[in-house]
Formats: structure tokens, sequence, C-alpha cells
């Protein structure tokens, strides 16, 4: 029997040895009530985006909740002139997760990951797999277990 999303997460994330909560809220209806749920501020919730670099080959970008990805510095950082986000559909290929619980931690594939350097020396709550189930952990435990690049690729959400 294949492992469901969150328990894909799990495991993944019992085997990165970093120390981490799981929290099952329920569904959520935006950053606000996700963040209440978990007990952080939203800009703490961290959004995993599928970005397709190139045909068949994807990066994870790690984007706080109060940012977005600013395309010409994820372009920039990646060495590349195009980049995009594909469809819902693409992105579960791609990671085995559906939108909304997409996480680096038991992806199907293991993508290169960036996260934006705002995340850094913060504890931070991401998709763990599945709607309504998070994980929180230090950022700087989470880069280092994904060996993740850190950089500036977002600019505040607005």
């Amino acid at each position: 029997m294949t492992a469901s999303g969150e328990e894909r997460a799990a495991a993944a994330l019992s085997e990165s040895g970093i120390e981490h909560t799981i929290t099952r809220h329920g569904r959520v209806g935006s950053l606000e009530e996700a963040a209440a749920a978990r007990g952080v501020e939203p800009r703490d919730i961290i959004k995993t985006l599928v970005v397709r670099r190139a045909e068949g080959e994807y990066v994870l970008v790690l984007v706080p909740g109060d940012r977005q990805i600013s395309w010409p510095k994820l372009r920039s950082v990646l060495g590349v002139n195009r980049l995009s986000m594909p469809d819902a559909g693409t992105a579960r290929e791609a990671t085995g997760y559906e939108r909304g619980t997409i996480t680096p931690f038991g992806s199907t594939t293991a993508w290169p990951v960036v996260a934006d350097v705002t995340m850094s020396g913060r504890t931070v709550s991401l998709g763990a797999g599945a709607h309504g189930v998070a994980v929180t952990a230090e950022a700087d435990d989470v880069v280092r277990v994904l060996d993740a690049r850190v950089a500036d690729v977002t600019d505040p959400a607005g």
C-alpha cells in the first residue's frame, strides 16, 4: 500500500532528525486562520511553491506567508531566463502532493530547494502532506536538512 502524503511527510521529518512538531488543525480558509490554528504569526507560515525551471525540471521555493516570489530575483539566483508555475496536476505529479499540502519533506522527487533569506533564524510552519496538517520547526534546521539554497527571492506581498 502506498503511504499517504501525511505519512510520507512525517516519515521524512522523522528521518531528518530535526526537532519538529506536527499540528493537525483541519482545513482553514486564509493565511490568518492557518497562523492562528498553528500558534504562529502569518509571516512564519512558509508556502512551498513548485516552480518549473525547464521541461520536467522543478525547484521548490520556500516563501514566507507575508511575501511573494520575485520572479526577477529568482531567475537571477537560478541563472535562467524563464520560470513558470505548473498547474495543480503537474505540481502533484512532480511532488506527490496536491496544492495546499506541498512540502519538501517526503516529496516523491527530491527537487532542489530555495529558501527565502527572510525565513532564517525563525521558528516556521510548513505544510505536512495533507490539508490541515503542518510541521513547526526551526527554519535553520529545515534549510540544513533540505540542503536548501538560501537567497533573496521574494518581495513583500501586496
